[in-house]
């Protein structure tokens, strides 16, 4: 069993559940999925950018990306519809929490300038989105055969209803939030 759903099953849901004084324990709010997106404006102008972005998210995740392909045409960034624009993996399960807990353990802490993650990324239901600017914070990318910084946006889906229930969650789970109250300018 991964390291952060032991603490969840035996941390988290007893604390959550004092906390919202739920009745039942399935109620208690759980990571359903993330979803990790590479976009891959270069890949235009670049083929071989797509395959390197595939290895290097694939590498990340621990499972193999697909290609994500344009839905409409935009004229302005001379995207045509099918055109293929970037890569996704979407974890569950052990898989899911491995990541969570090596993206909170690992990669968070290696980020240049760090000052806590924006406690406002949440959508009103419950998930919550986040974004790195380039993949080398996590350590399976190596250095030397990186050909170009890419960043990454990760989306992690709770079963919580409200914003404060999911924070609550992530933030026991070890997210490292930053403080409210102060000015982030």
């Amino acid at each position: 069993m991964p390291r952060l759903k032991d603490t969840y099953k035996a941390e988290v849901v007893p604390a959550l559940m004092q906390k919202f004084s739920y009745d039942n324990v399935m109620q208690v709010p759980k990571i359903e999925k993330v979803v990790i997106n590479m976009g891959l404006g270069e890949v235009k102008d670049n083929p071989k950018a797509l395959d390197a972005a595939l290895d290097e998210l694939s590498v990340i995740s621990g499972q193999r990306a697909v290609v994500t392909i344009a839905k409409k045409s935009v004229a302005n960034f001379k995207v045509r519809e099918g055109m293929k624009i970037g890569a996704k993996v979407t974890l569950r399960g052990s898989r899911m929490y491995e990541f969570v807990d090596k993206m909170i353990s690992i990669a968070i802490p290696r980020v240049r300038d760090f000052r806590g993650i924006s406690p406002k990324s949440f959508d009103g239901r419950g998930n919550f989105a986040m974004g790195f600017k380039e993949q080398l914070v996590f350590p399976e990318v190596d250095f030397d055969k990186v050909d170009a910084i890419r960043g990454m946006d990760i989306i992690i889906v709770t079963t919580a209803g409200t914003d404060e229930e999911a924070r609550e969650l992530l933030s026991m789970l070890g997210m490292p939030f930053a403080r409210q109250g102060g000015s982030n300018g």
